[in-house]
């Protein structure tokens, strides 16, 4: 029996060793530099990607890391992979699949200036090596993870020839018959993730791992829509009605709305697209999103007029805080074709410590909570933005159609900090760096920010007044989303420097624009209001020349409902109200009245200032005698002014002014400066020199 067992257990060890035999693994050779070595890794043989790689593939893969520090893609850079031994051993190893990310280390002054032009052919021959060895071989070509901004070499040329590098990695990818994986955009919002703006920490060779994961295997969790195709959605009327968002690679995916459908196949990056025709305003429909092994209905699906208000604290200041609210909230029920998606900040930036779980959520971008679609109701509008409820409201009552309203306000943030990252690297790099200490940002923000992050030891914490973060955690999640317009109301945390943020709201709307693929959408924002602080006067001046100077862009007056001693003034509805009324001027074409008198001209007459204003019919003081005029001789030395008005026209004249040369009106911080026109719209702040 003992000769029988011994025997037995000999046989099935011996199968078990023809039946491993059998099973060849397959073999995914880890091409690249010091990323894919796991260059600056604590653990580097556990935390590189190709182990993290391995670990998802599972046992079925043998992966191999070839990844070598310092190595270029160029035979004529200063370290071609191609001389190094882990090129041979890659070669030798005869993958079944090659994932090649090289062309970091090329961006070296020493070697794109001098070889670019050979990149394209010398990447094709590293190709064709590895085809020659097993001609069977899958081959991903990588496009690069990012360098960050604070790489050393960044503006002296890393940033342009990084991108350049990207361009011509995708075109060879393109001719060669080679699968292209993105490592870029899943990387590039992340900084946290690059201790030395060059090489991920563990977490970002995670993403990285996952990236290459899904384009291997094509697998990427199944159908999935991006935030806003929920139940409740809005679609914007009249233009193309395009559903996009992910499923596994290869994948057909049926969009059916409306008796209406369109198919696409998801690519290898896991991404598909469908557009259906335009529609007119309607609802409620139901769409039906559906492949081989899963299905979406999406209910209630509305088709009117959306729009996005965002900005700071005065946008995001919600209906129960505002003096009107009572019956605000009382009529709310009557709003049905008001539809509102709420994107508030899960901790707000008041004057507190953040917890280490919250600082981590945040550095994943992991910041604003979202409450879906919802209908007006007593308790939704309570919650959400006073301006952008009373916005679609009018909007709802003039246009009698569904109305899409989503907010995506943060208190206290910065112009800079919904900027695109790319717009800002290339436009504005300087204000991406120490950007914690810079005196780009208030001294205020500044304090908070250090106030918020206090508990974080990581050293590249993230904050939503940081350039870029409330694109990348507010704005990045309504991709390819349409919206017919924007509602703007921020500026307070950038009053303090004027030409910083005239530079940098130009920036915001190209950004925006360029996201939307809307050159022509157009912003409706809203000056600041009336305050004590000094240079809020010359601020809203800055705001109306802008208006006047900026394509598809229109200014809000708020200046006479302000609160000299709170910057959170509670009269809000007649902001949102003076913005639909420029939407409904500007973008629906209504005729009526939707600006305050506007100053045209002023021109001296004898002892006095002549000034002629457009949009000037009933000029005449909101209440009480009309007040709020200066006037200065060549010397700029403003003085009180008597003014009387003439029609279109406002004459204004100082005894201690024998010549004057300049009027202003509402140039205070607090001002009570009462020009109107017979729509009670008020004057902006204003100075003008006379010809």
């Amino acid at each position: 029996m003992r000769f029988i067992h011994r025997n037995l257990t000999a046989l099935c060890l011996l199968l078990t060793a023809v039946c491993a035999l059998g099973q060849t693994k397959t073999k995914v050779a880890c091409v690249g530099n010091s990323v894919t070595y796991g260059m600056n890794l604590p653990d580097r043989e556990n935390e590189c990607y190709p182990h993290q790689l391995q670990l998802l593939l599972g046992d079925a893969y043998d992966v191999r890391n070839f990844g070598h520090n310092g190595a270029t893609l160029l035979r004529h850079g200063h370290n071609p992979y191609i001389k190094l031994p882990e090129y041979a051993d890659a070669v030798a190893f005869a993958a079944d699949i090659v994932v090649i990310h090289l062309g970091l280390n090329d961006t070296d002054p020493r070697n794109w200036p001098n070889y670019g032009d050979e990149f394209n052919r010398d990447y094709a021959a590293l190709i064709d090596t590895f085809r020659v060895a097993n001609p069977q071989a899958q081959i991903y070509v990588c496009l690069l993870t990012p360098i960050h901004h604070r790489h050393p070499r960044f503006q002296s040329g890393t940033r342009d020839w990084h991108y350049a590098i990207r361009q011509h990695i995708a075109q060879i990818a393109a001719a060669k018959g080679a699968t292209l994986i993105d490592l870029y955009s899943p990387l590039h919002p992340r900084t946290d993730l690059f201790p030395d703006a060059l090489h991920p920490n563990a977490e970002g060779a995670q993403l990285l791992a996952r990236t290459v994961y899904g384009a291997i295997t094509g697998n990427y969790g199944g159908l999935k829509l991006p935030l806003l195709f929920d139940d409740g959605m809005v679609l914007q009327r009249r233009q193309p009605v395009v559903f996009s968002g992910t499923a596994n690679a290869g994948q057909k995916v049926k969009v059916s709305l409306n008796r209406k459908s369109a198919t696409a196949t998801a690519d290898r990056q896991g991404r598909w697209q469908v557009s259906l025709p335009a529609m007119e305003a309607g609802g409620p429909y139901e769409a039906v999103v559906k492949t081989t092994d899963s299905t979406r209905t999406i209910r209630n699906v509305w088709v009117g007029e959306v729009w996005l208000a965002s900005g700071q604290s005065n946008m995001e200041l919600p209906v129960q805080s505002t003096a009107t609210a009572r019956e605000d909230i009382a009529q709310a029920k009557e709003a049905t074709c008001v539809h509102l998606f709420n994107m508030t900040p899960r901790y707000a930036t008041y004057d507190f410590e953040w917890t280490p779980e919250q600082l981590y959520r945040v550095n994943r971008l992991d910041y604003m909570d979202c409450s879906g679609w919802q209908v007006a109701s007593e308790q939704s509008v309570a919650h959400f933005s006073s301006i952008a409820y009373h916005f679609a409201r009018q909007l709802s009552d003039s246009l009698q159609i569904p109305i899409g309203i989503v907010c995506n306000a943060v208190g206290g943030a910065t112009t800079e900090s919904y900027v695109d990252r790319e717009t800002l690297e290339w436009d504005f790099p300087a204000i991406l760096y120490n950007w914690t200490e810079s005196d780009y940002g208030q001294p205020w923000a500044r304090e908070r920010m250090k106030k918020n992050i206090a508990q974080s030891t990581h050293k590249l914490q993230r904050h939503p007044f940081e350039p870029a973060y409330l694109f990348e955690a507010a704005m990045l999640p309504l991709k390819n989303y349409a919206f017919n317009g924007i509602l703007w109301y921020q500026g307070e945390s950038n009053a303090h420097n004027i030409e910083l943020h005239e530079r940098l709201f130009e920036l915001l709307e190209q950004s925006w624009r360029r996201f939307f693929h809307r050159p022509d959408l157009p912003f409706y924002f809203v000056q600041l209001s009336s305050l004590n602080r000094p240079s809020w006067p010359a601020f809203r001046e800055s705001q109306r020349l802008m208006a006047d100077q900026l394509r598809h862009t229109w200014m809000a007056v708020s200046s006479d409902v302000g609160d000299s001693l709170d910057v959170h003034y509670t009269n809000k509805r007649p902001v949102g109200e003076r913005l639909a009324r420029l939407a409904l001027r500007h973008t629906y074409r209504y005729a009526i009245e939707a600006h305050g008198p506007t100053p045209l001209q002023a021109t001296v007459r004898g002892k006095r200032i002549e000034v002629t204003f457009s949009h000037a019919a009933g000029l005449k003081a909101s209440e009480g005698t009309l007040r709020g005029f200066e006037v200065a001789g060549a010397d700029g030395i403003y003085q009180p002014a008597q003014c009387r008005i003439t029609d279109n026209r406002i004459i204004v004249w100082s005894e201690a002014v024998a010549k004057p040369r300049a009027v202003r009106y509402g140039w205070e911080p607090f001002t009570r400066a009462n020009l109107v026109n017979d729509a009670g719209l008020p004057a902006s702040t204003f100075c003008l020199w006379a010809e």
